[in-house]
């Protein structure tokens, strides 16, 4: 046993803490780092927990993002050029039909001659016009003998009426018959004017200066001109001096097109070469079922170089303030409010409206909705629509 001096002089002496003590702090060093290894996997798996739903949240996030491909647009130059295609036309087309029944007797241009105003193309026989103007020219002479007689026997019969020989009723009928002769005269001279008229025009000639470009008779044909409908023309006169050429103007470009504004023309068979030409007119009006400006551009062909019926692009300079891109066609929504465009902004699809200028086939230009810098997307899915996440992919359009 331990008395109780030995129990103090241990306490202060050899400085340990008692057993119980001692077993005390034990159980506190226990519990404590209990504690704290109980704290240290809670926070841990709490920490792991929220690192997870994260990573999960943001792995739903990117699945529910659509992957798509971007362009950007191409911006075209400040003085941009507007081509179109169109036809060249000479400036004067007629056909040279005939006025007058018979056989043609000769003719004397053919196709690609250079005729004058005036020239004799054709002659044209025409008995039966011939014999009506004999028997026309008869029966005007009888007219003027029946005229001659009756202007005799009224004169006579006022002479007579105004002695008493005879009654005013007879002489009132001779006043009658002398203008009935009258009328018959000038009904008779009207016959031969009309086919003195139909047989000069036995003789065909050129209304103004220009180029056979058809022929469509020759000797012998019998000629109808068509009384009862249209005949069948006998050439083709073209006026290619001056060549007129036809373009359809996209109605968004209808304000920048003005009269006296200079053009160029350039044709497959001349490589290499432009024809200088000017916008002479446009017809104010936009065309409905195409929505373009029919325009006419004149170009001098006194070499007769051009000929009418080709194919030609003309170039038409458009004003500095006229500004556009250009975009892939299969960047376009067609949607029952418009024509749309898919456009990336801040992580998003969102839908824009544009307006189209020129189609180029693979691509078209856009001439209001967009700018240079928008990211626009390519292929665009049908259910697109403004505000769904996208990721993209950017891609520069071709």
């Amino acid at each position: 046993m331990v008395t109780e001096g030995e129990e103090g002089s241990g306490g202060e002496g050899g400085g340990k803490a008692p057993p119980k003590q001692r077993r005390r702090d034990v159980k506190l060093y226990l519990v404590v780092g209990a504690v704290v290894v109980i704290g240290l996997a809670l926070y841990f798996g709490v920490h792991a927990r929220s690192a997870a739903e994260a990573r999960l949240k943001q792995a739903t996030q990117d699945a529910a993002r659509i992957a798509v491909t971007v362009v950007t647009p191409v911006a075209t130059a400040a003085d941009q050029e507007l081509v179109l295609p169109g036809n060249t036309q000479a400036f004067i087309t007629a056909p040279i039909n005939a006025r007058t029944n018979g056989y043609l007797e000769e003719w004397f241009f053919d196709i690609g001659a250079r005729v004058k105003r005036g020239a004799l193309l054709a002659k044209i026989a025409t008995p039966e016009v011939d014999q009506q103007l004999q028997q026309a020219r008869a029966d005007l002479k009888s007219a003027e003998a029946n005229l001659a007689i009756a202007k005799i026997t009224a004169e006579r019969w006022q002479a007579l009426v105004a002695n008493g020989a005879v009654s005013r009723q007879e002489t009132d009928q001779a006043s009658t018959n002398l203008r009935a002769a009258r009328a018959a005269v000038d009904s008779s001279s009207a016959n031969v004017r009309r086919l003195e008229n139909l047989q000069s025009f036995q003789k065909v000639y050129a209304p103004f200066d220009g180029v056979i470009t058809a022929r469509n008779t020759d000797t012998g044909a019998l000629i109808d001109a068509g009384a009862s409908g249209q005949g069948r023309e006998l050439f083709q006169l073209a006026d290619i001096r001056t060549i007129r050429v036809y373009v359809a103007v996209p109605e968004v470009y209808a304000q920048s097109v003005q009269p006296n504004a200079e053009a160029l023309l350039m044709l497959d068979e001349f490589p290499g070469e432009s024809f200088h030409g000017k916008i002479v007119r446009n017809s104010n009006a936009i065309d409905p079922a195409s929505r373009t400006l029919l325009t006419e551009v004149d170009v001098d062909n006194q070499d007769g170089r051009l000929m009418p019926g080709a194919y030609a692009l003309v170039h038409l300079k458009l004003p500095k303030e006229v500004r556009s891109v250009t975009i892939p066609a299969n960047t376009l929504l067609f949607r029952s409010e418009g024509l749309r465009v898919g456009v990336v902004r801040n992580g998003h699809a969102e839908l824009v409206p544009i307006k189209i200028g020129r189609d180029y086939g693979a691509t078209v230009e856009v001439v209001a909705g967009l700018e240079p810098t928008d990211a626009v997307i390519v292929d665009p899915p049908d259910s697109l629509i403004s505000g769904t996440p996208v990721q993209t992919s950017p891609q520069r359009a071709k």
